[in-house]
């Protein structure tokens, strides 16, 4: 019997009382394993070979992981230089514990988004606590890691690890998990006899070359058939973001609504983040800890100074007969501190002034899905960076069931019927509330936007007479209620699910 080499090699590698892996079988021939492969296929088909399958699936650590279990987890990190900075009696400055901890970069924003959920301490307005009764040696992940760092390609019936623990681990990208098909080979009673008889080899030829088309020597050779069921690399291609997903539906549905796109600067003056919205100078949101300022350069040169003086005389004597502003200190130079914009309403304050496009006359209606920045304690729902959903109309006679209506329309293009609204408080709009949406997951309510009218604090000075109503909408979180995301982090950012971005997708 005439049989290609491959084939021939596999048959005398096998065993008819063993099942042998094709791992094993290409390591006896020397041959690639997808070549073996493909042989083990083509034997079958001839009834030489009977072939059975499995899926194993190992576990190992990535490169981060190794360097964790090798030097800590950050929120350990952070918790140890927490007790000796003595916060486990009285809160301690955060900046102080990072330093003492010697964690950088992205390990700060890991340490703190795991410290509170891990019950090490706590952390509020930029102040870190730490749990005396902590036990970090009992960290189930940190164990896991210890575990594991030895180990490459483990199988997971073989780890005693509970299944909570490897699935956050892969979640924080400290662990991946692989699953390969292994195939193993027995030989059949027709193979032993044609073993017995003798095995003859038959030149085959596996690629067509130019070296065969030039020489015509293709004519005469015997090509192996293609194997279609032979096992291929798995290749990831790119994709488009899900948040750019998300962004652009987002622009699509606004603008068959009748809107217009805006755009600015995402470094800007405080004057256009904080105090063309009425809000006063000493607002706690204003402060160093929640807000990112710029060192170089920290002001900016040009404001208009009629609008500077209407803004500060709004807010030092409010404006109509029943105003009377906040009565507390009010400094241009603060009003030109350069930080990165805590929400994208300081584009509205632009474009409603006048000075981004010119005066705009009523009707009109401007939307922006454009990214802001908060010093915010990083959890399931808030990021240091998010997309906000910027959105204004301005009209005559607008009323609070004008705004609703506008959102029940919006949120139902996503598929979303069941909008709640909580009354608020903003310092520049009246009156205001809160949205909320339901999780489709887990059931829970998810604060989704903040909105309100314009109070006319903020208006006039902007040189505005008529009603506008405004909101700012989390783009996230409207990304969760859609995907099903549990966790903002899943989205982007150091901790991004891979594997969930590869394969969510926007429904409406």
């Amino acid at each position: 019997m005439q049989l290609p080499a491959q084939q021939v090699a596999v048959l005398e590698a096998a065993s008819a009382d063993d099942a042998t892996s094709v791992d094993a079988l290409a390591a006896a021939t020397d041959l690639p394993p997808e070549t073996v492969t493909g042989a083990v296929f083509e034997l079958e088909d001839e009834e030489l070979v009977a072939v059975t399958e499995r899926v194993d699936e190992t576990v190992s650590l990535t490169d981060e992981g190794r360097e964790y279990a090798t030097d800590g987890l950050p929120e350990v990190r952070l918790y140890e230089a927490a007790l000796e900075a003595g916060a486990g009696d009285e809160p301690v400055q955060m900046g102080r514990v990072i330093g003492a901890s010697g964690l950088e970069g992205p390990q700060v924003d890991i340490a703190l988004s795991n410290y509170a959920r891990k019950g090490y301490g706590s952390i509020d307005s930029g102040e870190i606590t730490a749990d005396p009764d902590a036990e970090p040696a009992s960290d189930a992940e940190a164990n896991a890691l210890t575990e594991l760092v030895d180990a490459d390609d483990t199988p997971v019936e073989s780890v005693d690890i509970d299944a909570e623990t490897l699935e956050e681990l892969e979640r924080r990208g400290l662990l991946k998990r692989s699953e390969s098909t292994v195939r193993e080979v027995t030989l059949t009673d027709a193979a032993v006899t044609e073993l017995m008889a003798g095995l003859e080899t038959a030149e085959t030829v596996g690629q067509v070359t130019p070296e065969l088309l030039t020489s015509g020597e293709w004519e005469d050779v015997e090509f192996a058939e293609y194997n279609v069921e032979a096992d291929a690399e798995t290749v990831e291609g790119g994709n488009v973001h899900i948040l750019r997903q998300m962004s652009e539906r987002v622009k699509d549905v606004l603008v068959g609504m009748g809107f217009q796109e805006m755009d600015g600067p995402h470094v800007d003056a405080d004057f256009w983040i904080n105090d063309c919205l009425f809000m006063p100078q000493d607002h706690p949101a204003r402060t160093h800890w929640d807000r990112f300022a710029l060192e170089q350069p920290s002001h900016i040169d040009e404001l208009p100074e009629d609008l500077v003086e209407r803004v500060e005389r709004a807010h030092r004597e409010g404006v109509g007969e029943d105003s009377e502003g906040y009565h507390s200190p009010w400094d241009e130079d603060f009003a030109r501190a350069l930080a990165l914009r805590g929400h994208t309403t300081s584009l509205s304050t632009r474009y409603l002034s006048g000075t981004q496009i010119g005066e705009i006359e009523p009707p009109a209606r401007f939307f922006s899905v454009e990214k802001a920045y908060r010093n915010d304690t990083l959890d399931a729902t808030h990021l240091l960076e998010f997309y906000q959903i910027e959105g204004w109309v301005m009209a005559e006679d607008l009323s609070v069931r004008d705004l609703m209506g506008t959102f029940e329309e919006f949120y139902a293009q996503f598929g979303i019927t069941d909008i709640q609204f909580k009354p608020h408080y903003n310092p520049y709009t009246e009156p205001s509330f809160e949205l909320f949406g339901t999780h489709p997951t887990t059931g829970e309510l998810i604060e989704i936007g903040n909105s309100g009218i314009f109070r006319e604090e903020m208006l006039e000075p902007l040189g505005v007479d008529c009603d506008v109503m405004a909101w700012g909408l989390a783009l996230e979180r409207l990304a969760m209620l859609t995907t099903g995301a549990e966790d903002i982090r899943d989205l982007h950012g150091t901790l991004a699910d891979l594997e969930f971005l590869r394969n969510a997708e926007v429904t409406y």
